[in-house]
């Protein structure tokens, strides 16, 4: 017969040709309609050079999807922000507004998200094809997960500094006799040496009052040597050329986990997600065994039940709850995007919360153990060494691991643990964001490579951005990023706007037929009222609360960041949240008709051509007909359907 086409290009020409024949099929009686065509495109029709875009990835088994999501949702702010939150808000008694708005908010937004992007098979942008109208949502996540990607890896780097500095005979952080300590530097002294107004340690003879105002070992290397911290944001000063070193090699690790997608992110998070377990655990052993251990254990979890009626509680858990479970950036439906379509993403979302949730819980005991040791050492209430955020990872932990034993072992096993933790949720949001981009790109613009060289594109302006956060005010500059960015304002923001497009807009009930015909069986009716009613709620009244009681940003509450600061931090805000109804404006004024008429055509979805594949069997196929051109390989699934 001559040259043989290729299977995909002889189809897809089939399928078009057809279409120009009013659907006759090739083979009938009507040889002179259709012999002649079928017979050139077989055989005449010279292959194309084009190269075709691969199809969507999906996980090579369930267990990857299921270690990318732990590995991504569980990191740094399980470790260093819930235990201190549960010790802040009344112990053990903080569990229940954790619990409570974990059912009510977290589960419902945590499963939308993972089914959205299973059922649409796109990332955080195009999955808002379901109502196209407020696509707005998808360009606000991809703004909100450039920003928390952009600042997050400077906690890895300053993570790989300290395990860097940790491969030495003595921490350097340990005492004050380096060339970047102050004269106010006092080594770590016991509180009962202080008697009768002054102290027997060798650093002279010293008043207790005096000693208050003396600087720790660990605040002056955090502060003089890692941050090297200037006098405010406007005195931006040099950058630190070993925290730039740190940085370049997070950036490669990151671009080398990322680059082939998820068929190499989904092997990599078996041990980044999973070692984290194995070092928290030899630190609970190590910790329960130190002088101290069970009165920091005690107040972790001494319930005070007065706080239940405290608004700041709940207020507190609820923030913890979309901060932990990495709801409103999208990379949960982007990770969702790889699944099989059958896969049970409802079961998968209870697997994942639990798993979330327990490692926060765990990791309580493990922080304060080491911090009711440190309190011990240091003759004073826990409460004066609790920390959270980076002032846990920095300075207490530090702090506590140079009064152990074979302190360089523990601080090296601390920060590596802390590196992986934060590994994984930094290349699997690089994920979210490099899918929500591809999937913009139209399948005829596909070249080879593009992947690898979108990756490194992206890479390269994050990291650009972030030589302003290695600069002596480049503190000054984190905090800009992390107080407004992907603030907790801006996470509600989204999560209230996916609940009501979803729910109000394509439908709750709909969408419920859609998960059915994915995993089989119709989820607990619970999840359709929370996002419709309560989820909602709870989320704008969060949202108004903080909104409410907004206090200017301050750097350790002594400096107060200028105006026009305070200015650049509203505007990262507004970048993301303005996108819904920047978007919804522009959409629905350049639409023609009605107004009735533009918001049927623009919330109306456009299916892909896998719903054709798993939906076309189904009696209701009016919701099928709106299907919009696909690329080449997808009219392969057009025709083996029909």
């Amino acid at each position: 017969m001559g040259r043989k086409t290729p299977a995909v290009e002889t189809i897809s020409y089939k399928v078009t040709m057809e279409g120009k024949n009013e659907g006759r099929v090739p083979g009938t009686n009507s040889m002179k309609d259709n012999s002649s065509t079928n017979w050139q495109l077989d055989v005449e029709k010279p292959p194309s050079k084009k190269v075709l875009p691969p199809e969507r990835e999906t996980w090579s088994m369930p267990l990857d999807f299921i270690m990318s999501c732990v590995g991504f949702a569980v990191g740094l702010g399980n470790v260093w922000r819930f235990p201190y939150l549960c010790y802040k808000n009344g112990g053990g008694v903080f569990l229940i507004p954790y619990l409570v708005i974990a059912i009510l908010g977290g589960i419902p937004i945590f499963f939308l998200e993972i089914a959205l992007g299973q059922f649409m098979k796109a990332g955080s942008i195009a999955v808002w094809n379901i109502a196209p109208l407020f696509q707005g949502i998808g360009f606000a996540s991809v703004v909100i997960v450039f920003f928390c990607n952009t600042y997050y890896i400077l906690i890895l780097t300053w993570g790989v500094y300290y395990l860097v500095k940790s491969f030495s005979a003595v921490l350097p952080w340990s005492h004050c006799n380096n060339t970047w300590n102050s004269p106010d530097c006092v080594e770590i002294f016991r509180q009962e040496d202080c008697t009768n107004g002054t102290t027997n340690s060798t650093f002279g003879n010293l008043t207790c009052n005096e000693l208050s105002d003396k600087v720790s070992p660990i605040t002056e290397f955090w502060e003089n040597k890692v941050l090297r911290l200037s006098s405010g944001l406007d005195d931006v000063g040099s950058i630190n050329w070993e925290l730039l070193l740190c940085l370049i090699g997070c950036w490669l690790l990151v671009y080398f986990c990322v680059w082939k997608g998820v068929k190499s992110t989904g092997k990599i998070v078996y041990f980044t997600a999973t070692f984290p377990y194995v070092v928290l655990f030899i630190l609970l052993v190590r910790g329960a065994m130190l002088p101290g251990a069970t009165e920091g254990i005690i107040y972790y979890l001494k319930p005070d039940w007065s706080k239940l009626g405290s608004a700041q509680v709940w207020i507190d858990a609820g923030t913890q709850i979309f901060f932990s479970y990495a709801i409103g950036l999208g990379a949960l439906t982007a990770l969702g995007s790889y699944n099989r379509f059958n896969n049970d993403c409802y079961k998968d979302a209870f697997i994942l919360a639990i798993i979330n949730s327990g490692t926060s819980f765990f990791a309580g005991f493990v922080v304060f153990s080491i911090l009711g040791f440190m309190a011990n050492e240091q003759g004073v209430d826990i409460s004066k060494v609790a920390e959270s955020g980076p002032g846990l990872a920095f300075i207490a932990y530090p702090r506590a691991v140079s009064l152990m034993p074979v302190a360089p072992l523990w601080s090296a096993l601390f920060f590596f643990m802390l590196l992986l933790l934060g590994l994984d949720s930094q290349f699997v949001g690089v994920e979210g964001l490099i899918t929500a981009i591809l999937d913009l790109l139209p399948a005829r613009y596909y070249f080879r490579f593009q992947r690898e060289i979108a990756v490194a594109i992206c890479c390269a302006v994050m990291f650009l951005v972030d030589l302003s956060m290695l600069t002596e005010g480049g503190m000054y500059v984190f905090q800009l990023f992390d107080y407004y960015s992907a603030s907790g304002m801006t996470l509600l923001w989204q999560t209230f706007w996916q609940c009501v497009v979803v729910a109000w807009v394509y439908g709750a009930d709909r969408f419920m037929d859609d998960i059915a015909r994915m995993i089989g069986y119709r989820p607990f009716p619970w999840m359709k009222w929370c996002w419709s009613f309560i989820t909602p709620f709870v989320c704008m009244a969060i949202f108004l609360f903080n909104l409410i009681n907004y206090k200017p940003l301050m750097y350790n509450n002594s400096y107060t960041y200028p105006w026009w600061g305070e200015a650049i931090g509203w505007g990262f805000a507004l970048s993301s949240m303005l996108c819904v109804p920047v978007t919804f404006l522009y959409k629905f004024t350049r639409a023609k008709g009605s107004l009735k008429e533009r918001w049927q055509h623009l919330t109306e979805p456009v299916w892909g051509a896998h719903h054709l594949e798993y939906m076309a069997t189904d009696p209701d196929v009016k919701s099928l007909t709106t299907l919009t051109p696909v690329s080449d390989n997808r009219v392969i699934i057009f025709e083996s359907v029909m």
